[in-house]
């Protein structure tokens, strides 16, 4: 079955990011799973953990609500196209991975390509072969049915807490205010991590 996100909501979504891409259709259709399956749950009442930085974080920022400033998008930076969700009301909670066979045949090709056009060794035609595979792919991933599309495993261990506020603590070298449970202890002193980097490095 197609993405039953509306054509409005998908075109706000593409205004919001700045462009459409493979990458943004699978946050589209990431997003649109956690809400069916967690019963559309109220923005503050859904968590996010994010398991990439890729395109696709900014469509499920802006299709379910959650953001970092509510404590409600959480990224861990594992480089894996997954996504936890959860409904802290419900206390349900699934991880969605994308298949790794769901490109079909056009991974290999687009690597190549890509890293051509890195490189700069790209010729015209290699461009224009890339643009096609990547609009193949949008397409793609906009029609897949989401079964076809995710892993999904349920979690059992419940929705990460709460965002807590914590005291800020003044860095005895640089004298920046810096979130306690950032800080780190160094020689007596309390510093920011930026400064126990400097003063801890072996080299």
């Amino acid at each position: 079955m197609s993405c039953q996100i509306s054509a409005e909501r998908i075109k706000a979504t593409i205004d919001f990011h700045g462009h459409f891409c493979p990458g943004l259709a699978i946050g589209i259709r990431a997003a649109e799973l956690a809400l069916r399956e967690l019963d559309n749950p109220r923005d503050n009442e859904l968590v996010a953990v994010v398991e990439t930085d890729m395109c696709g974080v900014d469509a499920i920022q802006f299709l379910t609500g959650a953001t970092m400033g509510k404590g409600n998008l959480i990224h861990r930076d594992y480089g894996k196209m997954a996504f936890s969700f959860f409904c802290r009301e419900s206390g349900k909670g699934f991880r969605a991975l994308l298949r790794p066979d769901v490109r079909g045949e056009m991974d290999e090709e687009l690597a190549d390509l890509a890293k051509k056009s890195s490189s700069c060794m790209a010729s015209e035609a290699d461009m224009q072969r890339m643009a096609e595979l990547r609009a193949l792919l949008q397409k793609r991933f906009m029609n897949l049915p989401l079964e076809e599309m995710f892993l999904l495993t349920m979690q059992q261990q419940g929705a990460p807490r709460p965002a807590r506020i914590l005291q800020s603590l003044g860095c005895e070298h640089c004298g920046e205010k810096t979130m306690e449970s950032r800080t780190r202890r160094f020689a007596g002193q309390t510093l920011c991590i930026p400064c126990f980097t400097q003063v801890e490095q072996k080299v």
